[in-house]
Parts: C-alpha cells; sequence; structure tokens
C-alpha cells in the first residue's frame, strides 16, 4: 500500500527586490545596534577627553585633474580653473582683486607665445559658433555673468580636444 502526499500549501510569492532591501536594512541596523554596544563596552574604562576636532585640506582648483590629453585643450581647462579660482574680470585684463579675463588667464597658463596664441583663437572660434562677436575682449565686456565665459572655455577645450590639437 502507498502513501500519497499532496501539498496543500502554495509557495509564498518571491521577494523583490524592495523587500530585500528592506530585510537587509533591518540586519544591518541589528548589527550596528550590536556593534555600538560593544564598543561601548570595550572603551567604558577609557576617560573622555576634550573632543578632537578633524580638518579637512581645501584642495585648490589646480589639484582637478585633466580631462584632455592634448596640449592647447589642456590649456584652455587650466585658463578656465585659474578664473574659477582668481575671479572673472570683464572690463580689463586684471583687476585689483586678483580676477582675470580670458586673454590673461589663457596667457598666464601658456607654456609659449605660440601656444597662447593657438588657444585663443581656438576660444575665439567657440565663441562665434555660438555668439555674435568680433574679439574675445568685446564679447567678454558684454557678459553679466562668469557663466556664459566658463561655457566658451569649455566647448573651445572640446574644439581643441576634437581636432587633436
Amino acid at each position: 500500500m502507498t502513501t500519497t502526499i499532496e501539498l496543500s500549501a502554495t509557495r509564498p510569492p518571491p521577494l523583490t527586490l524592495d523587500d530585500r532591501l528592506a530585510l537587509v536594512s533591518l540586519a544591518m541596523d541589528d548589527r550596528l545596534d550590536q556593534a555600538a554596544v560593544a564598543f561601548e563596552v570595550n572603551t567604558h574604562h577609557i576617560p573622555a577627553g576634550p573632543p578632537v576636532e578633524i580638518t579637512i585640506p581645501h584642495l585648490p582648483q589646480t589639484a582637478v585633474p585633466c580631462p584632455y590629453r592634448t596640449p592647447i585643450a589642456a590649456l584652455l581647462h587650466r585658463a578656465r580653473i585659474r578664473i574659477e579660482t582668481a575671479g572673472w574680470c570683464r572690463d580689463a585684463l586684471l583687476d585689483e582683486s586678483g580676477a582675470v579675463c580670458p586673454e590673461r588667464a589663457i596667457r598666464l597658463e601658456a607654456a609659449s607665445r605660440r601656444q597662447g596664441e593657438d588657444a585663443s583663437l581656438l576660444l575665439l572660434e567657440s565663441i562665434r559658433r555660438h555668439w555674435q562677436a568680433e574679439t574675445i575682449p568685446s564679447w567678454n565686456a558684454q557678459q553679466n555673468s562668469v557663466a556664459p565665459v566658463l561655457l566658451a572655455f569649455d566647448r573651445a577645450a572640446e574644439l581643441a580636444h576634437s581636432r587633436d590639437q
């Protein structure tokens, strides 16, 4: 004689990703609570001292890695960073606070006069593609904020990079 067993219970539905994440979150909360208690027990005998202040040094903008491997694109990127850090000047090459105009930023970052001229030409080409301008200084003087200037540098650097300059 054979006995057959029929399964009358249905399987529970599979857990969704949200359900699994909620369960893992609960498990992690429990482990963190246990670790906190263990820490308190293990360090209870240590006298409390004054709080320690930790300062994180501010990295200068020049620490930002250059995304370009070509020399003119890298120069335009450095000039853009210089405008961001030193400040933007619209009516002169340099003002009393140290802010610089686009031409001055390029000159300061260029390794040679020729490299600076090539970068300025690419910046002017980029400006002419998107705005009406005869020269970089005349266009710069028309701007009300630094945002279009930084955008022009980004576009010029991309143009130089695409041309392998």
